[in-house]
């Protein structure tokens, strides 16, 4: 299903953009010949059930790549991720910097159930709440930092494919599908490469029925250090053109 089919009035410019941010707000098979031991990934869990309880913050630099089959074309983003809490508590900011590898400032901030995305160039603000879909918007956010083993098992069916160097870091990859028939209607499933000492994602793809994919890439992480409370905040002024959603 195409993203823009399932977000009534969005402008293609905001649904790409969010489409890319774990399908969050927007639409609430790659297996081993073997499966490994279910020993393994209850190990895993535990070890992120472990890494969750101390993660405080994360900063890493992004990629987003967001590739249509039917086209055989990929857009591609790059900026500064800013993670801070877990949960309910957790807040998130994107600093989008680059689009297909042109400057394009673009910022999304969420915290407490609610999601901000402001466009400079046009000064315009988008504002979502989640409502009472608060904890199914966390459950994608938390996949990529802070996550806890508990919190995956509420709302994927997980399968362990081993384990995979990136950049140096041992991951865990998991395969996850979702519990919830909507959600699989949109994306069949999502791989995610894990660091389960540390809870952090440093890559995932999320697969959608009609064959395109999206493809996210987390590098230079800065774990559990201060974040200014500013990357949480959005400056307008009296002119800026505010939309609630």
């Amino acid at each position: 299903m195409k993203l823009e089919k399932c977000v009534s009035g969005f402008g293609r410019e905001i649904a790409k953009t969010l489409g890319l941010v774990a399908g969050i707000f927007l639409c609430a098979g790659m297996g081993w010949s073997q499966a490994p031991a279910s020993g393994d990934l209850n190990h895993v869990l535990a070890q992120l059930d472990s890494a969750a309880a101390k993660f405080r913050s994360a900063k890493a630099n992004f990629q987003w790549d967001q590739f249509e089959r039917v086209v055989e074309s990929t857009d591609t983003q790059a900026g500064v991720i800013y993670y801070e809490g877990s949960g309910a508590s957790a807040r998130v900011a994107f600093d989008i910097e680059t689009a297909d590898g042109q400057p394009a400032k673009k910022t999304i901030v969420y915290s407490n159930g609610v999601l901000k995305f402001y466009q400079p160039q046009i000064d315009q603000m988008t504002i979502f709440h989640a409502g009472e879909k608060q904890g199914r918007y966390e459950s994608y956010l938390t996949l990529g930092f802070g996550g806890s083993g508990s919190e995956l098992k509420k709302s994927w069916d997980i399968t362990y494919q081993g384990m995979e160097t990136i950049d140096g870091v041992q991951t865990a990859k998991l395969d996850l599908v979702s519990k919830e028939a909507s959600v699989r209607a949109n994306f069949s499933h999502v791989t995610i490469w894990v660091d389960p000492t540390r809870a952090v994602s440093l890559k995932q793809i999320l697969y959608e029925p009609s064959g395109d994919t999206r493809t996210a890439y987390y590098k230079n992480i800065e774990y559990n250090k201060k974040i200014s409370p500013s990357v949480f905040k959005i400056k307008t002024d009296s002119k800026t053109q505010v939309i609630q959603k």
